[in-house]
């Protein structure tokens, strides 16, 4: 019986879970660097729609790399984003806390 398939860089495909967030495995938070950042830009497409979240908040949990991140509920409402949903995450850089920017803007309109 085969598993998922594993998730060794950018870009990957993931659902969105029912709470809105989004798994950044640990092989992508180790390979990307980002181990100790607390905040995010995240680009991500849904429906053709590239979307770029400036300001995401990594959660992290206790015994593992990962990473999850939340969906601002306005973008989901406003792109139609819904639980098991598949986004793709084309790219993740950590921000300083004096990066921070609006919250989202629509990169293109596929």
């Amino acid at each position: 019986m085969n598993g998922p398939k594993p998730i060794n860089g950018l870009p990957y495909r993931i659902r969105v879970y029912i709470n809105g967030q989004v798994l950044i495995p640990a092989s992508v938070v180790r390979l990307l660097g980002i181990e100790w950042a607390r905040y995010a830009r995240v680009i991500i497409r849904h429906s053709g729609r590239v979307i770029e979240l400036r300001r995401v908040l990594l959660l992290k949990t206790r015994n593992t790399a990962s990473r999850q991140f939340t969906i601002p509920r306005s973008v989901r409402l406003l792109f139609n984003i819904r639980p098991l949903d598949e986004v793709e995450v084309l790219s993740i850089s950590s921000l300083s806390s004096d990066e921070f920017e609006e919250e989202f803007r629509v990169v293109n309109h596929g």
